[in-house]
């Protein structure tokens, strides 16, 4: 292989479900003596697909075809020592891991899987609202072939295996499965990212930036954070890296498609102060004065109690963006993250005072 090979289409034509959103959890972090640290998804042309079992998993086949590729990120600043993980994305002497893993590094060192060869690696490119970054080295190991992104999002229930250095424990391999897909991960920092995956696969401090692989191998997210509670670890999609990783490696940095609102899912309390005939979409709680919808969707006029609750009145609800239909604040975040673009014009449908509109607005770069 000479490139990475994603198999991914880039744009996914269909949005998975709604997920969930997470407001506590904690970086899978480094470990160290220091700082630094819509739509529903149209059938298949084949039925037989949707039924179809989990591909049984041979952990140990997959382990000793992947190791070669996961390395132990060691990082030294001035607060101290850090360590995480990473692996090989392609034959330049790409490796991927996470921001958090490298922030304020001074010097950053890679130790390769089973082999345990070294190399020294410089940052190529960061971006702090996924939790991504590039390494480069030079003259990768011959055993350390790149890892491919899985060209379809997992599904519920199959398997997943974690490999990297928990505890600086070199070459840990966890066992367990997609516990849930689409989720919204709230980063310690602030970020929230989307279409974030969830595993009961043990993650824990210095599994950061590590592979999370499917039963043929191939990555379907890089391990980031993980919940104050047992069992439940968090991975950035590899529909995610597919889209931010090549622009880092090219630029050093990756613009986000920028719709300038802050929304809030529509609940029962906003659908009744807003007489929605549905308790459904993204109600646009403020609009960026700045930004590309200034002017064009507008926010709530006021507020109002119900049931306990302050909620906003008189603004736009988010319902459909271009073909997808939004049915909260979280479909409306991935939509934009994962099928637009900066400087691409999207149809946003809204209802506005009791009827539905469908404005026009031209996306910008998130600033």
């Amino acid at each position: 292989m000479t490139a990475h090979d994603s198999g991914s289409t880039g744009r996914r034509a269909v949005l998975r479900g709604a997920g969930g959103f997470l407001g506590a959890a904690a970086l899978a972090g480094c470990t160290g003596t220091g700082g630094a640290a819509d739509e529903e998804p149209a059938p298949d042309d084949d039925p037989s697909t949707d039924d179809a079992a989990p591909v049984p998993i041979d952990s140990q086949r997959l382990y000793e075809e992947t190791i070669d590729s996961v390395v132990t990120v060691y990082v030294v600043g001035e607060s101290g020592s850090s360590s995480g993980s990473g692996f090989v994305y392609d034959d330049a002497g790409h490796l991927v891991t996470n921001f958090h893993v490298i922030d304020s590094a001074g010097t950053v060192d890679v130790k390769f899987g089973a082999r345990g060869e070294w190399r020294r690696a410089s940052v190529v490119g960061v971006d702090r609202r996924t939790d991504l970054a590039v390494l480069e080295i030079e003259e990768p190991p011959a055993s350390a072939t790149p890892l491919s992104t899985a060209a379809e999002p997992p599904r519920q229930g199959a398997p997943a295996v974690a490999i990297g250095s928990p505890l600086r424990l070199e070459g840990t391999i966890t066992t367990g499965t997609v516990s849930g897909v689409d989720r919204a991960l709230r980063l310690p920092s602030g970020p929230l990212v989307p279409d974030g995956i969830q595993t009961d696969a043990a993650i824990n401090p210095g599994n950061s930036g590590g592979p999370l692989l499917n039963a043929e191998g191939r990555v379907i997210g890089v391990n980031t954070v993980r919940a104050d509670a047992d069992n439940v670890g968090f991975a950035v999609s590899a529909a995610i890296v597919d889209r931010v990783v090549p622009a880092l490696i090219a630029s050093g940095d990756y613009t986000h498609p920028y719709l300038g609102v802050e929304t809030r899912t529509v609940v029962p309390a906003i659908a009744a102060a807003n007489d929605l005939g549905e308790t459904s979409g993204a109600a646009v709680v403020a609009v960026d004065p700045e930004g590309p919808a200034a002017g064009l969707l507008r926010g709530p006029q006021r507020a109002e109690t119900v049931d306990g609750q302050r909620v906003p009145v008189g603004g736009d609800v988010i319902v459909r963006v271009d073909e997808s239909r939004i049915g909260d604040d979280h479909d409306l975040l991935r939509q934009i993250a994962l099928e637009t673009e900066p400087g691409e014009s999207v149809d946003v449908e809204v209802v506005r005072a009791g009827s539905r509109e469908t404005v026009t607005v031209e996306l910008g770069g998130r600033p």
